[in-house]
């Protein structure tokens, strides 16, 4: 099934992202933490894509085992470090498994990385073009509500992700967030911009002091003074702090809900239990 019927149909959907491993060794665990999270019956499931593509085939053998467990799955595929050939043998691949969606991303730039133009393609808007013409895939993309890193201002932001939904996106899904007034203000920017694609809610549960230090130099996301204090009273104490990061998510999802958006992606760090309380925590499920 595509993700763009999934959004046209059902009025909430909430689902989860998960990782594969670097390792092929590591395969059949990741595959149990797939059959565990399906058990909470999400929406879809997506699969990330190996670093520098090497892992291409680990996202492909993820992607079916959600399949295999009943649920729609949403696989990543980055184009800047694979060859224009690899990419279309990843495209055949998951025609081949009958593998409707992607989610279709540049990736990000390896250090002191240099490469052929006519080899690869350099941003996401040229993927998206290609996967169309290639196959009937629904193509989903990415989106920043705090403004691509990359980006030199708003405007230019906004001005390059009306060019790459123009080019046959079905929908957006944000990088995460933890002040949902900030995802609020990026959604009426959308609109003003004509990008009026469904637009679903990264949401990271932080459950532990490591992983938001780690988050914080992946995204530089804006945190709360909230979630701060939440840090300094629970932090020394792992299981208080996974509670409270579970809640604080929850809460998170809950007011998107009550404010119309209803379009939840969940970036689980492969722990079906968070995944499952957080679920049950929310009036839709």
């Amino acid at each position: 099934m595509k993700i763009s019927d999934l959004l046209k149909e059902r009025e909430t959907t909430v689902s989860f992202e998960v990782f594969p491993p670097k390792q092929w060794d590591k395969i059949d665990g990741t595959k149990a933490v797939v059959r565990e999270m399906a058990k909470s019956s999400p929406d879809f499931m997506s699969v990330t894509y190996g670093a520098s593509g090497s892992g291409a085939g680990f996202t492909m053998e993820i992607a079916k085992e959600i399949k295999d467990s009943g649920i729609v799955p949403l696989s990543h595929l980055t184009c800047l470090t694979s060859t224009k050939d690899k990419i279309h043998s990843v495209l055949e691949g998951l025609k081949e498994n009958h593998i409707e969606n992607i989610l279709a991303l540049r990736g990000d730039i390896p250090k002191d990385f240099d490469f052929p133009d006519e080899l690869h393609f350099k941003y996401a808007y040229q993927l998206i073009e290609e996967i169309n013409d290639v196959g009937d895939f629904c193509i989903g993309g990415a989106c920043y509500p705090e403004m691509h890193p990359e980006s030199g201002n708003r405007v230019e932001d906004m001005e390059h992700l009306k060019e790459k939904a123009d080019c046959g996106l079905s929908f957006l899904t944000t990088q995460m967030f933890f002040d949902n007034s900030i995802f609020f203000d990026f959604c009426e920017r959308c609109q003003i911009k004509g990008i009026n694609i469904p637009i679903i809610a990264g949401i990271m549960p932080i459950t532990n002091a490591n992983q938001m230090k780690r988050t914080l130099e992946l995204s530089n996301a804006t945190v709360p003074k909230k979630f701060y204090r939440i840090m300094d009273h629970f932090g020394d104490n792992p299981e208080s702090m996974k509670q409270a990061g579970i809640v604080y998510a929850a809460e998170q999802i809950i007011d998107l809900m009550a404010n119309g958006f209803s379009h939840i992606h969940i970036y689980t760090m492969n722990h079906p239990d968070v995944a499952a309380e957080i679920t049950k925590m929310l009036p839709c499920r």
